[in-house]
């Protein structure tokens, strides 16, 4: 009874190739042609029932190999900057790239995978808030001014904070006090802009003690922009807000 054989299944005569090279654990820039050569045509003599299409590929390379190990059994070649030349180069230069695409294809077959559990699904906005606008455009309400020239101000107020902290004291306790809230301060703000018709952001800063008032505070300007009762513009380093009085 024949012995039967299952064959691995190759793309073409380089990839056989790249295979034989990996199983001998040779460097592929110093290929044993005979050795090659010699397992390479055993394999071709197993595929006898292959198509002759896909046949002929091995075959090309076939003669391809006989004709680099006759090359290497003659004197060898010189180039003209007199350095011997390698019937093997050419081969060794089609392996290298078919590797690097081959090892490419296997990267784009992982992110084809990966692609295929990802999910996507379709904007269910309703229609009517797509077109909704914002009620305060705020470039206008602050002519001009910048969250830079705000981010600066605020950082020096809270620099001047920080330079007044007594040494000795600091380390002291510290007696928790309640906390401002935002509707206060707001409320606080708009009488103080009663009797007034224009101030400097810096002066609503004065009297802050920590952190969270000045921030309280200048979340409350924002709001009170925002409901038009105040408008706010640059003046150097300075913000001027100006009191819209009602009409």
């Amino acid at each position: 009874m024949a012995l039967e054989v299952k064959l691995e299944v190759f793309e073409g005569p380089l990839d056989l190739l790249l295979h034989l090279i990996d199983k001998n654990k040779v460097d592929i820039y110093d290929i044993p042609i005979s050795l090659i050569t010699q397992q390479y045509l055993e394999y071709l003599d197993t595929m006898r029932k292959a198509d002759m299409d896909i046949m002929s590929e091995f075959l090309v390379m076939a003669s391809t190999l006989l004709d680099i190990k006759c090359k290497m059994l003659l004197p060898k070649e010189v180039n003209e900057e007199g350095e011997e030349v390698d019937p093997r180069s050419e081969l060794v230069q089609q392996l290298l790239e078919y590797k690097i695409y081959k090892y490419m294809s296997y990267e784009l077959k992982d992110m084809q995978q990966d692609a295929a559990h990802s999910l996507f699904k379709p904007a269910t906005m309703p229609e009517e808030l797509k077109n909704v606008k914002p009620p305060v455009d705020y470039e206008v309400l602050l002519n001009g001014t910048t969250l830079a020239a705000l981010s600066r101000i605020f950082h020096e107020t809270m620099k001047r904070q920080e330079d007044k902290i007594d040494p000795i004291r600091s380390k002291f306790g510290k007696i928790e006090k309640e906390e401002i809230s935002l509707e206060d301060r707001t409320e606080e703000i708009r009488k103080y802009a009663e009797s007034r018709t224009s101030f400097s952001f810096r002066e609503l800063l004065t009297d802050s003690k920590d952190k969270l008032a000045i921030i309280v505070t200048f979340l409350s300007v924002l709001e009170l922009i925002r409901h038009g009762n105040l408008n706010a513009e640059q003046d150097g380093d300075e913000i001027i807000i100006t009191v819209r009085k009602a009409a």
